[in-house]
Formats: structure tokens, sequence, C-alpha cells
């Protein structure tokens, strides 16, 4: 959300019902490895999720695609779909995202809020410390005027570890 890392040419924010975001995947790559796995995001079942969706020039969609779906799935962590989403305008579009797999291992079910402070104050990956993550994420959803009182809680927890 905060790093596309594509080119597109618009940008609005968007809610999608049925998902929520949380941080419920173990990183054993960007954001931790294998023996010391870090803690990212991924939409969940249930509630709804506002975020940021992204407009590509459909001549650019394809190699978008590849490029994120690389980027997102070297372990197969998520189930990339087309959900559908209402933008900051009232118009309705289909979103690619990319939603958490509940029978991946990477998937954590169960976790206490100290659990998971553990394990993004641990975690370091190939793209830095989970903890970045967490609070890049958080100034994000600040300046989009997005709700984030959860994940502030969670990052509070990290740097009282």
């Amino acid at each position: 959300m905060w790093n596309p890392d594509f080119e597109h040419e618009e940008t609005r924010t968007a809610q999608i019902s049925g998902y929520h975001r949380a941080m419920c995947i173990l990183s054993f790559l960007w954001r931790g490895t294998a023996e010391r796995p870090g803690l990212v995001m991924g939409l969940d079942r249930g509630g709804s999720c506002r975020g940021r969706a992204f407009r590509v020039a459909a001549i650019k969609v394809p190699e978008v695609m590849a490029r994120i779906y690389s980027r997102e799935m070297p372990t197969g962590v998520y189930e990339p779909r087309f959900l559908p989403a209402v933008l900051d305008d009232r118009r309705k579009v289909q979103a690619w995202a990319f939603v958490a797999r509940r029978d991946h291992p990477q998937y954590l079910a169960q976790a206490t809020p100290d659990q998971r402070a553990a394990l993004i104050r641990q975690g370091h990956g190939t793209a830095g410390p989970c903890r970045d993550y967490l609070a890049n994420t958080i100034t994000q959803l600040e300046m989009l005027g997005l709700g984030s009182e959860g994940l502030k809680r969670l990052l509070a927890l990290v740097d009282e570890g």
C-alpha cells in the first residue's frame, strides 16, 4: 500500500467487504527468515478493509500483475483474486487482491498480541526490519485518514519489548 513499486495512473481510497487487514502471515523472506520469522499483513476473512486501489494502464496490466505476483507469491501464502471494491468516489471496481490462505503453514491462526509483537520485534529480512513495515503502514493509513488504532497498539507493544 505504501510502496506499490509499479507505474499507475490513479490512486483512490477503496473499501473491500468480507475481508479485514490482519497481521497474520509469518514472513520468511521480506521481513524475516525461516529461523527468525517476522509478521506481515494479509487480507483475512471477515469484516471490511479500507486501503488503496491503483489503476494501471491497460497495456501495462500484464507486466504489473506479473511483477506484483512475483513479489507477493514466493511461497504461495496468498490466493490472488479479484474482489469487488468501492472507491471513495462511489465507483465499483474489481480489485486484484491477495487473500491470506488459512491452509498455508505461514498463516498464523492464533497468537496473543505479545506473541505477535515478539515476531515483529525479531523479524528482519531482505526488505528490512518488520517493525519498519508496521510503522510505515501505520503512517500511510494515517495519511489517508484510515483507522490504525489496533496497529498502533501493536506497535506500542513492539516498542515496549
